[in-house]
C-alpha cells in the first residue's frame, strides 16, 4: 500500500494532469457510448417492429379498389385473407400511421393487446405514445404506429379496404391471384439489414472518436511515466520488483478507469439524447423506419462503456508498462536510454504503419462493406503511425535548410519533442483527415444530389389524392388547363416496381447513366430502366435480361436504398392493377387552388418537394457533421494536453538557451511557432490522406452500402478553413504553456542548472 500511495501522490500534486486523463478517456467513452446507445436503440426499434406488425411480413392482394364485398367474395371462395385499411391520420392531436385490422382471421398466434372484446367493441385505438383521445390505450407498439379495429379504421378513413392479408402458410405461387387483384410479396430486406451500412457508418465514427479520445490518455500516461521515472528507479532501488510496481501501476489505473468510464457513459447518454432526434429522422426520411426519440437505459451498452473504457486504458498504458518492463532497475531515470527506447519504438511504429497501409491496400480487391471499413481503418491507423517518422524528416530537412544557430536549435529542438507530442499529433492527424474525407463526401454528395433532384423534379406539381373518386374529380376539374402524367409504383419482393409514361417531359428530365439507343422506344416496346443499385448489385449492363425484361438503361436513384425496375405505363398497369391516386401536373394553376378545391388531396410544388428532400439529406448528415466538430475538439484537447504537461519537462532544454542570451519573450514566442508549424505540417500531410478516404467512402464503402457511385468532387475553400481551425486549435491548446514560459520568474531557469539533471 505504501507504493501505491507514493504513485498516487504524483497525481496529488498535478491535479491537472490527472483531470485531463480523466477527461481524456471520459470524452473518448462517452463518444463511443453514445453512438453505440443509438444503434441499440434503432435496432431495438427494428426488432420490436418486425415482431409486431404482422402485415409487413405476410403477401397481399391489392387491387384498384377493394369493398366489403369482394372480401366476403374472396372468403367464400376459400382465399384466406384478413382485410386491413391503413392510412394517416391525427389523433389526440399527433398525425400516426393508422392500421385497422380484423383480429378474427388474423394467423395463428397473434394477438391484440388487453381485452379482445374491448378492442372489437369498445372503439379502442392502441398507440405507443399517450393520446389526448378517449379512445386511445397505450400499447407496446412501435413509434408513430396506431392499431385499432378494421371499423374504428374505416369511420377515421374510409370504408374502402387498403389491402387483403394472405393469412395461410403457403407459397404464392400455389395459386394464381384472382381476376383483378395483384399479388405483392413481403420485402425480402428487413430494416436491420436496409440500414445497417447507416449504422456501421455511425459506429465507424464512434470508433474514431474513441480513438483520437485515447491519444489524450495515452499521451498523459506516457509523460506521467516520464516524469516518474527517478521515483520509478527509488523504488526499484529499494527493493520493490518489476512485477510489483508493474501491478500497482495497473491497480492505479484501473481505478482511473472505472471513475472515468463511469462518467462517460453518463456523458455518452447525453449526447445520444441530443444526436437521437435527428438519426431517428434520417432513418424515417431515408428508409421508413421509425425509431424512438427517447433513449432507453440497456444494460449492454453501458456495461460494454465501463469495459472499453478499461481497455481502452490498458492498451494506451502498455507500452509504457512494457518499456518499464524490460529497462535494467536504474534505468528509467536514464534520459538517454529512455530516448533510445523512444527512437526504437518510433521505428517500430513506422514500420507498423507501413505494414497497415500495406493491408489497406490488399483489402482493395476484396468484396463487401467490411472489408471497405477495414481499408479505412487501415489507412488512417497506417498513416497516423507513420506520421513520427514523416515529421522527424520534415524537421531535418528544415533543419538543413535553416541558416542561423537560432533557426537550426529550432527545428532540431522541434524533434527532440516529437515523442512526446506525437501522440497529439496523430490525434490532430486523424480529426483533420475525417474532416477533410467525409466533408469531400458529403460536399459531393450534396452538390451531386442537388442537380440531380432538380432534374428529376421537372413537373410543376405534384399531387396525391385521398381515392379514386377524388382523383377522378380532380381530372375533371383541370380539363385543358393542364397535362396529369400518372405516377404509379409498388413493391414486389423487395425490388421496386414503376409505372413510366413515355412522354416529353420525363423523356427530356430522366437521366441515364448508360442506355441502349433509343431507349425510350425500347422501354415502350417491352423492356425495361433499372437503377443503378440494382445494376451494382447483379453487375448488370444495359443489354442485359433481369425478370422483368431487357435492361433498355440504368438510371441514378441517390437516396434510395431498394433496387428498383421502370416498366412502361401499359405493362404495369397489366401486372398490378392498382389504383391511380398520383399524378405529375405540368400546369399554370397554383397549388393553393387545387388545395382549396380538394381539401383532402396532397398538393406539392416542385420547390416544396425539393426543400423537403433537401432537409432530409441535410439531417442525414447532421450526426457526422456533429462527431466532426467533435472529433476535432478532442483532438485539440490531446494537443493542450501534451503542451501543458511537457512545459514542465522543457525546462532543463531551454534554460541553456536563455542563459545563452535569448529573452524569456522569444522563447515564448519560438515555442508558440513550433507549435502552428508542427500543426501546418499535420495539416499538409492530413490532405492526401484525407482525400484517399474520401476515394474509398466514394468509390468503395457508398458503393457498398448504397448501391450507387458518385463523382468525387475537390473543395479546396474548405480545406483552407480547415487548415485555418487547426492552426486556431493548435494556438489555443499552446496560449497557456507559452503564458507560463513568458512569465516564468529567472530563479526558476537558474535552479536547473543546480539539478541532478
Amino acid at each position: 500500500m505504501t507504493g501505491l500511495a507514493v504513485l498516487l501522490s504524483h497525481w496529488a500534486r498535478h491535479k491537472v494532469q490527472a483531470a485531463l486523463l480523466l477527461m481524456g478517456l471520459a470524452l473518448a467513452t462517452a463518444l463511443w457510448t453514445g453512438v453505440q446507445a443509438i444503434n441499440a436503440e434503432a435496432r431495438a426499434s427494428y426488432d420490436f417492429a418486425a415482431a409486431t406488425m404482422t402485415q409487413d411480413r405476410l403477401p397481399r392482394l391489392v387491387a384498384e379498389r377493394i369493398t366489403l364485398a369482394d372480401y366476403v367474395a374472396l372468403r367464400r371462395a376459400g382465399w384466406p385473407v384478413s382485410p386491413v385499411i391503413e392510412g394517416e391520420a391525427v389523433i389526440g392531436g399527433e398525425t400516426l400511421r393508422l392500421i385497422g385490422i380484423e383480429p378474427l382471421t388474423l394467423p395463428p398466434g397473434e394477438r391484440v393487446e388487453g381485452n379482445p372484446a374491448d378492442f372489437l367493441t369498445g372503439g379502442t385505438i392502441l398507440s405507443a405514445a399517450p393520446l389526448d383521445d378517449p379512445r386511445a390505450r397505450r400499447a407496446d407498439l412501435p413509434p408513430g404506429i396506431a392499431v385499432a379495429d378494421i371499423g374504428v379504421a374505416a369511420q377515421i378513413l374510409g370504408p374502402d379496404i387498403s389491402y387483403l392479408l394472405l393469412t395461410q402458410d403457403r407459397s404464392p405461387q400455389d395459386r394464381p391471384a384472382p381476376a383483378g387483384y395483384a399479388l405483392i410479396r413481403p420485402a425480402t430486406t428487413d430494416l436491420s439489414q436496409l440500414t445497417e451500412s447507416f449504422h456501421l457508418n455511425l459506429a465507424a465514427f464512434g470508433y474514431l472518436a474513441f480513438g483520437v479520445g485515447l491519444f489524450i490518455v495515452h499521451s498523459a500516461i506516457g509523460l506521467a511515466f516520464e516524469q516518474r521515472r527517478a521515483l520509478f528507479r527509488t523504488l526499484r532501488a529499494l527493493g520493490l520488483s518489476a512485477r510489483a510496481l508493474t501491478g500497482l501501476l495497473l491497480a492505479e489505473l484501473l481505478a482511473f478507469a472505472l471513475v472515468a468510464g463511469a462518467a462517460g457513459v453518463a456523458l455518452g447518454w447525453l449526447i445520444a439524447g441530443a444526436l437521437l432526434p435527428d438519426v431517428a429522422s434520417t432513418l424515417r426520411g431515408l428508409y421508413g423506419a421509425e425509431v424512438g426519440a427517447e433513449l432507453t437505459l440497456r444494460p449492454v451498452w453501458w456495461l460494454s462503456g465501463l469495459g472499453i473504457a478499461v481497455l481502452g486504458m490498458l492498451g494506451s498504458a502498455g507500452q509504457s508498462l512494457w518499456r518499464l518492463w524490460r529497462l535494467p532497475p536504474l534505468a528509467p531515470a536514464q534520459p538517454r536510454a529512455w530516448a533510445r527506447e523512444s527512437a526504437q519504438a518510433m521505428r517500430r511504429q513506422a514500420l507498423a504503419g507501413a505494414l497497415l497501409l500495406g493491408l489497406a491496400a490488399g483489402l482493395l480487391a476484396l468484396p463487401g462493406l467490411w472489408a471497405g471499413f477495414g481499408m479505412l481503418a487501415g489507412l488512417l491507423m497506417g498513416c497516423a503511425l507513420i506520421l513520427p517518422m514523416l515529421l522527424a524528416s520534415l524537421t531535418r530537412i528544415g533543419q538543413w535548410l535553416s541558416r542561423g544557430a537560432v533557426a537550426q536549435w529550432f527545428w532540431a529542438d522541434t524533434r527532440q519533442q516529437l515523442p512526446g507530442l506525437s501522440l497529439a499529433l496523430m490525434a490532430l492527424l486523424l480529426a483533420l483527415a475525417a474532416n477533410i474525407g467525409v466533408g469531400t463526401m458529403v460536399g459531393s454528395f450534396r452538390a451531386t444530389f442537388t442537380a440531380w433532384i432538380d432534374q428529376r423534379l421537372a413537373a410543376d406539381l405534384y399531387v396525391e389524392a385521398a381515392d379514386e373518386a377524388d382523383s377522378a374529380r380532380l381530372l375533371e376539374w383541370l380539363g385543358d388547363r393542364a397535362v396529369a402524367l400518372p405516377m404509379i409504383r409498388t413493391t414486389d419482393g423487395g425490388t421496386g416496381v414503376v409505372g413510366m409514361v413515355d412522354h416529353p417531359l420525363f423523356r427530356r428530365a430522366w437521366p441515364l447513366l448508360r442506355s441502349l439507343p433509343d431507349p425510350w422506344a425500347h422501354l415502350d416496346a417491352g423492356d425495361v430502366f433499372v437503377n443503378e443499385q440494382l445494376a451494382l448489385r447483379r453487375h448488370l449492363s444495359p443489354g442485359d435480361r433481369v425478370e422483368q425484361g431487357v435492361i433498355a438503361g440504368i438510371y441514378p436513384d441517390y437516396g434510395n436504398p431498394m433496387p428498383q425496375v421502370i416498366l412502361s405505363y401499359d405493362r404495369h398497369r397489366a401486372l398490378y392493377p392498382l389504383p391511380i391516386l398520383r399524378h405529375a401536373l405540368i400546369t399554370d394553376i397554383p397549388a393553393a387552388a387545387i388545395r382549396a378545391a380538394f381539401p383532402r388531396m396532397v398538393v406539392q410544388d416542385r420547390a416544396a418537394i425539393r426543400e423537403a428532400s433537401v432537409a432530409v439529406f441535410e439531417r442525414t448528415f447532421a450526426v457526422t457533421a456533429a462527431l466532426n466538430v467533435l472529433t476535432l475538439g478532442v483532438a485539440a484537447l490531446a494537443i493542450f494536453a501534451s503542451l501543458l504537461t511537457l512545459s514542465a519537462l522543457r525546462l532543463p532544454q531551454l534554460a541553456p538557451v536563455w542563459a545563452m542570451g535569448l529573452r524569456r519573450s522569444r522563447l515564448a514566442w519560438l515555442e508558440w511557432l513550433r507549435t502552428l508549424a508542427l500543426a501546418a505540417l499535420v495539416w499538409v500531410l492530413a490532405l492526401p490522406v484525407g482525400l484517399a478516404l474520401a476515394w474509398v467512402l466514394l468509390a468503395v464503402v457508398n458503393v457498398e452500402a448504397f448501391g450507387w457511385r458518385l463523382p468525387m468532387r475537390l473543395f479546396p475553400g474548405d480545406w483552407l478553413r480547415l487548415g485555418g481551425l487547426s492552426l486556431l486549435a493548435a494556438g489555443l491548446a499552446a496560449a497557456l504553456p507559452v503564458y507560463r514560459l513568458a512569465r516564468i520568474a529567472p530563479a526558476e531557469l537558474l535552479k536547473v542548472f543546480a539539478r541532478e539533471r
